[in-house]
């Protein structure tokens, strides 16, 4: 399952890097959104998982936060270097499933319209890892595709967003958000609805004795999707 999941995203994605900022430009106007929704001290310390070409990185980056960009594709991870400009911002490749980083090693983990192009499996290895290396006071960032509340928006989701997305976005919108959180180690703390309601910024905690207390109460509120 794994290995067929990664010949399929390196095929899919392998030769985007020149063009893949093209393609964001419809998500673009989340970036400092999820800058500001995050809300860190300067000091923080952010890893940015799958940055793809380091757009939300640079967003952290130009807000004066030390960032580290982490991508699977050596393509992305190119163009995101040719592009950066600030001394706190760098880029490594990393496979988001084992992160070369140890424990409790950032403030703020981030992760921006990439859940939806993982195969569950791989999903749920992303969101503990990110967990892991997240500070016990620290912030997890989650930013992708939600259930709009509109016909419209369900339109697009299900009839456009196929033609410029992967083929698992089906299986992403069908998931249990909020459980998948929980297991994956995380208390949602809140939530904003971005682009008119077809994504949502996250905003997470790793869990502890109290927060998963409250987690198990108010997390249907929190992940409506």
């Amino acid at each position: 399952m794994a290995e067929e999941f990664y010949k399929y995203i390196r095929n899919y994605f392998g030769n985007w890097g020149p063009v893949y900022d093209l393609m964001q430009i419809p998500i673009s106007t989340t970036h400092e959104e999820v800058v500001r929704f995050t809300d860190a001290p300067k000091s923080a310390i952010v890893l940015d998982v799958a940055t793809g070409t380091g757009r939300q990185a640079f967003a952290f980056a130009k807000q004066g936060y030390q960032v580290i960009g982490v991508d699977l594709l050596k393509g992305m991870l190119r163009v995101a270097q040719k592009k950066n400009t600030y001394d706190r911002a760098s880029f490594e490749l990393a496979d988001a499933t084992r992160l070369p980083f140890p424990d409790r090693s950032f403030d703020v983990t981030c992760i921006s319209f990439a859940l939806h192009d993982m195969a569950a499996d791989i999903r749920g290895n992303v969101l503990r890892e990110m967990t892991r290396v997240t500070a016990q006071n620290g912030v997890i960032v989650i930013v992708d595709y939600a259930t709009p509340p509109t016909k419209l928006g369900r339109w697009f989701i299900k009839y456009i967003s196929p033609f410029f997305e992967t083929k698992y976005l089906r299986e992403f919108m069908s998931v249990d958000f909020a459980a998948l959180l929980r297991s994956s180690g995380m208390t949602v703390v809140a939530v904003r609805p971005v682009l008119r309601g077809i994504g949502n910024i996250i905003k997470a905690t790793p869990h502890t004795k109290k927060t998963l207390k409250r987690a198990r109460v108010s997390e249907k509120d929190h992940t409506s999707r």
